[in-house]
């Protein structure tokens, strides 16, 4: 029996039910908005404590070193000698360029042989595929710094130590096994039945990789695009162990020598910091849409 016929049969009874559904509305909608505004404030709250330290880095960057402990939280006064400063006692210009090439060099590298070996590895049958994948893939396991004394060896034996093309080649080796699983997870996403109508069409592996698979997976590309190009650019630790030469160094070791070893020229050394943040930004939001994309295609899925 409906609740219509209820209604109609015990008057009564159909006015309570809807004294019921009247009240529960009445208390629903307020435990709604309060829930909502409670995650509001919370988020509120992250973004602040997020947004905080870049904050305070540019104020630092602007204000006098007599003032950065001792001041309040918004400078008095505003001078950019700290960015002048900071150009010319690293060299930035010099540190920056080279950077800015090892970088580009090894995105582009380890975009391109994990677009290949993840599709490969997603599309492609060939002997012993399983296992290479979990070979590659136990690579994940091994810590960073647990690397380094045997790529030092490695490279000294190669005559690359203190040379930036050496390095390069260790920034893409130990980057491609976690961007050759992210893009064979993107090509696993997409229907095999593109690849058997390309083959119908007369096209060959490689047209169909480049011209159907290839622009389906961009927002995997731009993800892994934007975490290579984060990793490289703040690498610290191999730029400093495997090259020797001060004038062959990124940007990131040489911004370690403006820490004191008593004291620190807080201005500059945020100032440093501030133009050395400007690429990451600047690639973040050029791709933030598809690298968005990137993140939530398995959940859309």
């Amino acid at each position: 029996m409906s609740a219509t016929d209820v209604s109609a049969s015990h008057p009564a009874a159909g006015t309570a039910a809807q004294i019921s559904a009247t009240h529960r509305q009445h208390w629903s909608r307020p435990t709604s908005a309060f829930a909502r505004a409670g995650g509001y404030l919370v988020l509120l709250f992250v973004g602040l404590g997020t947004v905080f330290p870049f904050v305070w880095m540019l104020l630092t960057s602007v204000r006098e070193s007599n003032t950065v402990f001792s001041g309040g939280f918004l400078p008095s006064s505003v001078s950019f000698a700290a960015y002048r400063s900071a150009w010319v006692q690293v060299d930035m210009a010099h540190h920056f360029f080279v950077s800015v090439w090892m970088t580009v060099v090894t995105v582009i590298g380890v975009v391109s042989l994990s677009t290949l070996s993840g599709y490969a590895f997603a599309k492609l049958r060939f002997p012993g595929k399983q296992a290479i994948y979990l070979l590659l893939l136990s690579t994940l396991m091994v810590p960073p710094t647990a690397t380094i004394i045997p790529l030092f060896i490695e490279l000294r034996d190669l005559h690359l130590i203190n040379n930036q093309g050496g390095l390069v080649l260790v920034y893409i080796g130990t980057a491609l096994p976690f961007s050759m699983f992210l893009m064979r997870a993107f090509f696993e996403s997409l229907p095999s039945e593109l690849i058997e109508a390309g083959k119908l069409d007369g096209a060959t592996q490689w047209s169909i990789f480049r011209r159907i698979m290839l622009p389906l997976a961009a927002p995997g590309v731009a993800t892994v695009v934007i975490f290579q190009f984060l990793q490289t650019w703040n690498e610290f630790l191999m730029a400093n162990t495997l090259l020797q030469s001060p004038n062959l160094l990124p940007l990131q070791p040489m911004l370690f020598a403006l820490n004191g070893q008593y004291s620190t020229n807080w201005p500059v050394l945020t100032a440093a910091l501030t133009i050395t943040s400007v690429p990451v930004i600047i690639v973040y939001v050029r791709m933030q849409r598809q690298f968005v994309a990137g993140l939530t295609l398995g959940a859309i899925k």
